[in-house]
């Protein structure tokens, strides 16, 4: 695989400030960064959908 293909996206995100403000609480109490929480719940939506394999392992959130 080549390095472009493991690299991670960039999307631009636009939030409300209540649900920022809420995301980052969040974050903070799982002691993540509120890009890393908002990934963290993105992998569980995936997982919750497609089943816990639907995402390889260097796809997914590991920790």
């Amino acid at each position: 695989m080549d390095k472009n293909e493991k690299s991670k996206k960039q999307v631009p995100l636009r939030l409300s400030p209540s649900l920022y403000n809420k995301l980052a609480a969040w974050a903070e109490d799982d002691f993540r960064s509120v890009n890393g929480q908002i990934e963290f719940l993105l992998t569980e939506s995936v997982k919750k959908r497609y089943g816990k394999n639907a995402l390889t392992d260097d796809e997914g959130d590991k920790g």
